[in-house]
């Protein structure tokens, strides 16, 4: 903090409009022009809160993009450009600065290693050339973990997941705080300070719970992650790993057959909510095996370390659903590459392709699920089929329950004109493959 800086009766600190200059790089004729436009609501003159620091450097930024003073003065005044919170303001701008190098010495890890895990996480480029204390000492974690043994690829790959999932959980936030509070807000006609008064009480009451709340779910997910991971090691040869370092996953995509159509008919706000309901059931009802991966758009792509369990709930699922349109799912077994959260190579592709070939409540799967399954399910052959990008056809099989099985009894009967798979190889009984 500056040394002459004060603290008002609450106890934030406050600043000159010539230290905001020095802090910001924007000169105080220009800070107290703005001022004199009314762009910092709620700010004494010459008594800068952090929050309003960092609105400056958002104005400057604006300013840049080519918006006038005057639109600037118009999005204050209506409350559509909201104020920052203090305490993010307050971490961002009080703490001590390093250089690239100062951080390079206080940390041990080289200025490329540095480069490489802002790169990792997300972050602009042109933060390692200005560096702050949480900055610094998050590369402190990082040099100890790769002193305590811990590779330096993998760890640059938790980095990358970490960045991604946290920006993640930030967009929501902020997205939410607009859609549901802010955007209410001015529909309402609540004035600029009113707004800001709301948004900055709100955002400052729940800020302070959200490290907890991910910190506790971290450790609850690790837990459980840990645990599927020493059942996979007891129950697969070599744990589910390779030769070569790949996993040995099935994979499974499910959409909504005619979603696109859905669309169209409904607008884009119900069908959203289809949508919701449907990636929410599928999350609820999943087996502990499987995890969902991602989703895009109406698709969620689930991976699991053991096929019959992620084929006897695909049959299940299918078999309660009602509401339209009807899900799909395709699902295969093979060696993936794992990277950085995701998994990759020609079987993901494959089971990608799977999907798109089946119709709305179906399971269609590969042999090699079909080799994993036990006798709960049946499995009609559909024969081989050309999949896109695949150079040689593809067996695929309808699976559903065995009629008297535990897995949904008298649902799901064989359809006449299909063979069944026998086990033992999936060459016999061919029927026409679908095209």
């Amino acid at each position: 903090m500056p040394k002459d800086a004060q603290s008002s009766a609450g106890g934030e600190e406050l600043f000159t409009t010539g230290e905001v200059a020095d802090l910001t790089g924007i000169s105080a004729a220009t800070l107290r022009r703005w001022y004199a436009r009314g762009l910092f609501p709620g700010v004494a003159d010459g008594e800068w809160t952090p929050a309003a620091i960092a609105q400056a450097r958002t104005i400057s930024r604006m300013r840049e993009r080519g918006h006038s003073v005057e639109d600037l003065v118009e999005a204050v005044q209506s409350g559509r450009m909201i104020g920052y919170v203090d305490e993010l303001a307050n971490e961002q701008l009080l703490s001590d600065r390093y250089t690239l190098e100062e951080a390079s010495k206080l940390t041990g890890l080289d200025p490329e290693t540095i480069r490489e895990t802002f790169a990792a996480l997300g972050l602009p480029e042109a933060i390692v050339e200005n560096l702050n204390g949480d900055d610094v000492r998050v590369l402190s974690y990082l040099a100890s973990s790769i002193e305590s043994g811990f590779p330096r690829e993998a760890l640059l790959q938790a980095i990358r997941v970490y960045g991604q999932s946290i920006a993640r959980i930030a967009d929501a936030e902020v997205r939410l705080l607009h859609l549901h509070v802010h955007e209410p807000l001015l529909r309402e006609g609540a004035g600029a300070e009113e707004i800001n008064a709301q948004l900055g009480g709100l955002a400052s009451n729940v800020l302070p719970l959200s490290l907890p709340t991910m910190d506790y779910l971290h450790r609850r997910y690790l837990t459980h992650y840990l645990e599927q991971e020493m059942v996979t090691h007891l129950e697969t040869d070599e744990g589910g790993v390779t030769g070569d370092g790949r996993l040995l996953v099935a994979i499974a995509f499910a959409d909504l057959a005619g979603y696109t159509q859905l669309t169209e008919e409904l607008g884009d706000e119900e069908a959203a909510g289809v949508v919701e309901r449907f990636v929410e059931s599928v999350r609820r009802s999943i087996p502990d095996q499987a995890r969902i991966v991602k989703t895009i758009g109406d698709e969620v792509m689930l991976v699991a370390n053991d096929a019959r369990s992620l084929a006897e709930w695909a049959v299940g699922f299918q078999a309660g659903q009602t509401e339209r349109p009807l899900p799909r799912i395709g699902i295969h077994a093979g060696e993936v590459v794992y990277r950085d959260g995701d998994y990759f190579g020609r079987e993901v592709n494959l089971a990608a392709r799977v999907v798109a070939r089946a119709a709305a409540g179906e399971v269609l799967v590969t042999w090699p699920v079909v080799e994993a399954s036990g006798r709960a399910l049946g499995f009609d052959l559909i024969g081989e089929v050309k999949l896109k990008g695949f150079s040689h056809a593809t067996e695929l099989f309808l699976a559903h329950p065995k009629p008297g099985s535990a897995k949904g009894a008298g649902k799901g009967s064989k359809k006449k004109g299909k063979k069944s798979a026998k086990k033992g190889g999936g060459k016999s009984g061919k029927t026409k493959a679908r095209r």
